[in-house]
């Protein structure tokens, strides 16, 4: 399955984001209050400039200590953007995050974002699959 496909049946849900000028306590209360595990970061003009995780977030803590309330997403976000396509599959996005050890990423389409995906979307949608050709290939076996 493609990525576009996977975001057409996940469906339009808002894509959340914090400014490169939020502190972490506002990513933190976003990420919690969604029960999610990253949001992307804007800059000013509204471009995206980066990523901010939870494990972004505990690694912060090794370089400001645990008071990091007013520290910036700026600081401490992935400004590394890794990005896939519409057209990429769902094992390319599976072999992407699992070479590069991160567990979510964006999807532009040339430069507008459609679509934020997690390891999660890509794991459930891998079971959908086989489970399809295990019924498939049961039927078949069957007749």
């Amino acid at each position: 399955m493609i990525l576009g496909e996977l975001l057409r049946i996940k469906g339009t849900k808002t894509i959340l984001k914090v400014s490169v000028s939020d502190s972490i306590a506002q990513a933190a209360t976003m990420l919690t209050e969604n029960k999610i595990g990253a949001l992307l970061v804007e800059d000013e003009s509204g471009k995206i400039v980066g990523i901010l995780s939870e494990r972004d977030i505990v690694g912060g803590m090794g370089a400001h200590g645990a008071d990091l309330h007013d520290v910036r997403a700026s600081e401490l976000m992935t400004a590394d953007l890794i990005r896939c396509k519409p057209s990429d599959t769902v094992l390319q996005a599976m072999a992407m995050m699992t070479d590069r050890r991160f567990r979510h990423l964006p999807v532009f389409d040339e430069d507008e974002l459609v679509g934020f995906i997690s390891i999660g979307d890509l794991v459930k949608c891998r079971i959908a699959e086989v489970q399809l050709e295990a019924e498939a290939m049961r039927q078949y076996i069957a007749s």
